[in-house]
């Protein structure tokens, strides 16, 4: 029974999170607003939706960038499919939308839903 019940509870606990979870039009819309620098993204709550433009200091590895501005340097998330068709690398000016994302024991980054080069 017990085991029951914790596998309910637990379920519960994971479909209610992702009820929570913002879509990527919420983010694109709320991006709109929210066009910030790197100093500016790092104090921003959790899953707030940012646009950046930067460089691209370097690739750190896997879907991991850092960008830089003239504030600071951040990470980026960055999913395969968005910059291996751009072969983003370092030197690279980009606009970047995403999602702040926090964490307890690593510093904030950005989780990437678009990215282009920009001259």
């Amino acid at each position: 029974m017990k085991k029951l019940l914790l596998a309910a509870i637990t379920g519960i606990s994971l479909l209610s999170g992702a009820a929570y979870a913002k879509s990527d039009a919420v983010i694109l819309k709320e991006a709109e607003k929210n066009v910030v620098t790197i100093a500016q993204a790092k104090k921003l709550a959790d899953e707030t939706g940012v646009t950046l433009k930067g460089t691209i200091s370097k690739h750190i590895s896997g879907d991991d960038f850092e960008l830089k501005d003239s504030t600071g340097t951040i990470i980026l998330d960055v999913d395969d499919d968005l910059w291996r068709p751009l072969k983003l690398k370092a030197g690279d000016r980009v606009h970047v939308v995403g999602e702040v994302d926090t964490h307890r024991v690593k510093p904030t980054d950005i989780d990437v839903i678009h990215i282009e080069r920009v001259k």
